[in-house]
């Protein structure tokens, strides 16, 4: 059961995880993130980059799972989806972001130039193959070039997809 703004907001950030929008988390739904984030760019699956995104696609899967699928089921309702984010992360969203580096460090190399770093504009190509409606995707993109170089790396997107996961906004 959802009671306070921040389950509320928690909830929502299900969706983004579901990938194929059937109601429930599972393995499915990251390696699906995986390859549409591949095609968007061009990458091939069985290129070391595309296979860094599977195994970070993996991980990222199995520290998830490890959190919030309390029953075993090898899927994630939003319940325990919540009740994941509620009992166990909220407060440590350092914990998040280590489960969310492989995956996010290969979705970078996806989308970037190969430097560690990705352009404002990719970063919100990319946001929006996972779901984030485009003027969200846009804005968020955005406000992670700190410095305003035009470019976003590891350093500023990891906390940040930990903070919007794990911290009330």
């Amino acid at each position: 059961m959802v009671n306070s703004e921040y389950e509320r907001r928690i909830a929502a950030r299900f969706t983004t995880f579901d990938q194929d929008g059937n109601g429930h988390i599972d393995r499915s739904d990251f390696s699906g993130a995986a390859k549409a984030l591949l095609a968007e760019f061009g990458v091939a699956a069985r290129s070391d980059r595309g296979q860094a995104l599977y195994g970070g696609a993996e991980a990222l899967w199995q520290g998830l799972a490890g959190i919030a699928d309390r029953d075993g089921d090898q899927r994630i309702t939003r319940e325990e989806f919540v009740t994941a984010a509620v009992k166990r992360l909220r407060d440590k969203p350092d914990r998040f972001a280590e489960i969310a580096r492989p995956f996010l460090h290969a979705a970078l190399a996806v989308a970037g130039s190969g430097d560690g770093t990705v352009t404002v504009a990719d970063t919100a190509r990319a946001l929006t193959v996972f779901g984030v409606p485009g003027d969200t995707a846009r804005s968020g993109a955005a406000a992670r070039d700190a410095d305003g170089d035009g470019t976003v790396g590891e350093t500023e997107i990891v906390p940040a997809f930990a903070r919007w996961f794990t911290v009330p906004e």
